[in-house]
């Protein structure tokens, strides 16, 4: 398995749905609520998620917002974390994750 991927796009909501889906996805997810989830892609600067409970959501938690030297979580792997941003330009909930487990 490669270190980095981008979401394989099968996980994904169609980008129209999630567009579509905005204003309740932030409705459901105000700053400070706490989300589960689990990882679908991950980059040099940080990962991608679905999250639990928000089907049309795509979470992004950066590496800036995760605890210092942690590595980033696996694909697949469960987090937990905070919402903390709402980037309305490209649609995705800002995560600052506090916990992750390794897949299965």
């Amino acid at each position: 398995m490669p270190e980095f991927s981008w979401p394989d796009r099968s996980l994904l909501p169609a980008s129209d749905v999630i567009d579509q889906s905005w204003p309740a996805t932030v409705s459901a997810l105000p700053l400070g609520s706490h989300v589960s989830g689990w990882v679908i892609g991950r980059q040099p600067f940080g990962v991608f998620l679905l999250l639990d409970g928000v089907p049309n959501a795509v979470g992004l938690a950066e590496i800036t917002a995760m605890p210092h030297r942690m590595e980033l979580p696996a694909l697949g792997a469960a987090v937990a974390g905070k919402v903390i941003w709402h980037a309305d330009h490209n649609c995705q909930v800002k995560i600052r994750l506090d916990e992750w487990h390794l897949p299965g």
